[in-house]
């Protein structure tokens, strides 16, 4: 019910009679609401180890596919992070009036799919979910984006479309593998379906699909443009929640369902994480655009992430294992919610100021002091400082990457030196100084941007002081 209740939502919506922009965003922001309170109930039901809250209905019984969904570990806290995250968007995006009932339905939609992938236990099923956000997000950029924003949604469509079509290849792969043949996802993670050079050319198809959804150097360059150009909740959604699929993806296709492969091909993975994580914070040095630097910087922590999971694959002590792979699970967690934090942010300060070159800015601390604050909280967020939530989760994937390959874990440790510098940076050109003529009277963070914002910045703090919440909830995956 949860999966579909903000389906259930949008066509209700557009079912109704027109009506103002005010009525279609209650109807996103109630939908949402429930949504997470069905995420959060999920939650109370706690996992088991393994798949738990399994619900199973018979769909293509010649082809071995069924709807097939339920949680684990890996699953759940992220299917929670959708959640906060599209309220959050909801929220927020209250004050569009364009076209507000397309956006939400749209918005609806694309939570409803997300959740789904998250969800989805038969192969089949997850990828018409994937396919789904693909369609969702590239109709929110192109709508309601800023001046490139065809250009930028035209493009993320044709990296995701052409990364889908090795995904494809690889389901196919491994349910011809598997005897007697079926989709379920569940059998193919007890018991990996191939062996030798097929399983191989499977990774290798997975690790192409999933490279460009998270994603990692050489292909995140759709990334920038189509954060930039996105609406602000189109940027959180995209970087909180549609880049876990690809890190989600990597976990549960290509570590669970070609172990073998996987562990011969780490060494290769490892670096290309490496890389990411490096390139991805020089990058974002190199930005005076605040929105873009941010998306570099999902570069960078997505390394990160992949660098965990790579660890956990060739990792045979299993306490560095479970080290490292609950770090990557924590980091797309911490990731969503600070990096969404951030875009929210960075959104107000453009809806203020009309601009996001930190050149322009200066000395917003002093004008608006609760957004400068927030932004200030986020920062030291992304950058790693104990205490908050990316800490615990980078400090883990290093511990377990170190265990395994202690030279690839000292040169990703550098990205978060350069990432320290960089929003060091950004908050003294943006944040103090004395205020240009331009900008010295505006309003603060007003009531519906707090209810948005704040939320997620209690999170940020919870996790990094309480990190066990969720991490005895990643560790039952195992």
């Amino acid at each position: 019910m949860t999966i579909f209740l903000p389906l259930v939502g949008a066509i209700v919506l557009l079912a109704l009679p027109r009506s103002g922009a005010r009525f279609a965003h209650r109807v996103g922001i109630t939908t949402s609401a429930l949504t997470l309170l069905g995420a959060l109930a999920m939650w109370w039901r706690g996992v088991g180890t393994g798949f738990s809250q399994i619900e199973e209905v018979a769909w293509i019984p010649s082809l071995g596919a069924a709807y097939r969904v339920g949680v684990d570990g890996i699953s759940l806290p992220l299917i929670v992070l959708t959640a906060v995250l599209f309220l959050a968007s909801f929220v927020f995006s209250a004050k569009i009036d364009e076209r507000a009932r397309s956006y939400v339905s749209l918005l609806l939609l694309l939570e409803t799919a997300s959740i789904g992938v998250f969800a989805a236990l038969d192969m089949v099923l997850f990828y018409l979910f994937w396919e789904v956000t693909l369609v969702g997000m590239y109709f929110i950029i192109a709508g309601w984006g800023y001046a490139e924003r065809q250009r930028a949604a035209l493009t993320f469509f044709l990296y995701t479309l052409l990364g889908s079509l090795p995904l494809l290849l690889a389901i196919l792969a491994l349910y011809l593998g598997s005897e007697p043949r079926t989709f379920d996802m569940r059998v193919m993670i007890d018991a990996p379906p191939l062996t030798g050079l097929a399983a191989m050319l499977t990774l290798v198809a997975l690790l192409v699909a999933f490279a460009i959804k998270t994603p990692v150097v050489p292909f995140h360059t759709w990334l920038p443009a189509a954060h930039v150009e996105a609406p602000t909740a189109g940027s959180v959604v995209l970087a909180g929640v549609l880049l876990k699929l690809g890190t989600y993806g990597l976990v549960r296709f290509a570590l669970q369902m070609t172990p073998d492969a996987f562990r011969a091909a780490a060494p290769l993975v490892i670096v290309v994480a490496v890389v990411s994580a490096l390139y991805g914070a020089l990058a974002a040095l190199a930005q005076t655009d605040l929105k873009r630097m941010v998306a570099y910087t999902s570069v960078n922590h997505m390394g990160y992430v992949v660098l965990g999971v790579a660890a956990a694959a060739v990792a045979t002590d299993a306490g560095t294992r479970a080290l490292a792979l609950d770090g990557a699970v924590l980091q797309m967690v911490a990731h969503g919610l600070v990096t969404g934090a951030l875009f929210l942010l960075v959104g107000m300060v453009q809806d203020r100021t009309g601009t996001r070159e930190m050149g322009e800015l200066g000395g917003l601390l002093g004008v608006v002091p609760l957004l400068g604050w927030s932004f200030v909280l986020a920062a030291f967020a992304s950058l790693g400082l104990p205490g908050l939530a990316h800490f615990p989760a980078e400090f883990q994937v290093f511990l377990g990457a170190f265990g395994v390959y202690p030279l690839a874990a000292a040169f990703a440790v550098l990205g978060i030196v350069i990432t320290a510098g960089l929003y060091l940076r950004a908050i003294q050109a943006s944040f103090l100084g004395e205020p240009t003529e331009r900008h010295v009277v505006m309003p603060d963070l007003g009531l519906r941007e707090a209810w948005a914002v704040v939320p997620l910045l209690l999170l940020t703090i919870l996790l990094g002081v309480a990190p066990r919440l969720v991490l005895d909830v990643i560790a039952r995956a195992s």
